[in-house]
C-alpha cells in the first residue's frame, strides 16, 4: 500500500471505496463537470470513439456508476451492461436510465460468463480497485476471443507546464472544492491521492501485458493528465 493512499484514510478496501461511492451517487455527475470544467465530456467522446460501439455488440462498462458512459453505447445500438459495485450509484442509475441493464458486480470476480462480451471498458474506475491485474485479468476472461478493452484513467502529464500545474492542482484545489461543494469531502482528498499514486502510461500498459492483453496502445488526452488505453483479446 503507498503512502499516498494511507495518508487518504482509504486503502482501497472495497466496502470503504463502496461507501464513499454510495454518498456520492445523487450529485457525482454533475461533480465530476464542476472539477474538471467540462472537459470530463471531452474525455468520455474519445473514450467511445475508441471503443468504436457497433450495432448489436454486447459491451459491459464497469464501475458504471450512474450510466452517464455506458448512454452513448446504447444510442449507437450496443447491448451495453453497466456494471458497479455501489449499490448507491447502481440506483441513482436506474431511475436516470431505467432502459439501461444495471448490474452490481465486483470487479475482481465478475459475475459473468467467460467468452460474453465483444468489448469491456471501465472510465476512471480501475484506480479504485485493489488488485488491478487481477482486475485485468477478469476483464480478459468475460471478453470473447478477438474483442477489445478500452481504460480510460487519470495519468502522468507528458507536457512540463501542464505537470507542474497539475501537482499544484491536485493535494490543493480537488480537496478544496471538495469541501465547497461535496457531501463527503473526504473522497477528494482520496481522489487527489490515488491520482498521484497512480502508475503512469507505460507502467499502466505492462499491467496489460502481464496479463495476457495483445496489441497494447494508449491516447494522451489533455497532456497526459488523462490516457485511454486499449488493447486486445
Amino acid at each position: 500500500m503507498s503512502s499516498h493512499n494511507a495518508r487518504a484514510g482509504l486503502d482501497k478496501q472495497a466496502d470503504q471505496v463502496q461507501n464513499m461511492f454510495d454518498k456520492l451517487a445523487p450529485r457525482y455527475d454533475l461533480l465530476n463537470t464542476l472539477m474538471t470544467g467540462g472537459i470530463v465530456n471531452y474525455w468520455r467522446k474519445i473514450t467511445t470513439e475508441a471503443i468504436a460501439p457497433k450495432p448489436g455488440e454486447r459491451i459491459l462498462d464497469l464501475a458504471a456508476g450512474t450510466g452517464t458512459s455506458s448512454v452513448p453505447l446504447a444510442e449507437a445500438g450496443a447491448k451495453v451492461t453497466a456494471c458497479d459495485m455501489s449499490n448507491g450509484m447502481l440506483a441513482e442509475g436506474r431511475k436516470r436510465y431505467p432502459h439501461l441493464d444495471f448490474v452490481y458486480g465486483d470487479a475482481h470476480d465478475l459475475p459473468f460468463e467467460d467468452d460474453t462480451f465483444d468489448a469491456v471498458t471501465i472510465s476512471y474506475g480501475l484506480r479504485n480497485i485493489d488488485d488491478t491485474e487481477k482486475a485485468l485479468s477478469e476483464m480478459r476472461r468475460v471478453t470473447k476471443p478477438g474483442g477489445r478493452i478500452v481504460v480510460a484513467e487519470f495519468s502522468t502529464p507528458t507536457v512540463t507546464p501542464i505537470k507542474v500545474a497539475y501537482q499544484q492542482f491536485l493535494p490543493r484545489v480537488i480537496p478544496a472544492l471538495g469541501y465547497l461543494v461535496s457531501p463527503n469531502p473526504t473522497a477528494y482528498a482520496y481522489l487527489a491521492e490515488s491520482i498521484a499514486a497512480w502508475p503512469n502510461q507505460e507502467e499502466l500498459g505492462a499491467k496489460f501485458v502481464n496479463v495476457d492483453w495483445k496489441n497494447v496502445e494508449y491516447r494522451n488526452l489533455t497532456g497526459g493528465i488523462v490516457a485511454v488505453h486499449r488493447a486486445w483479446k
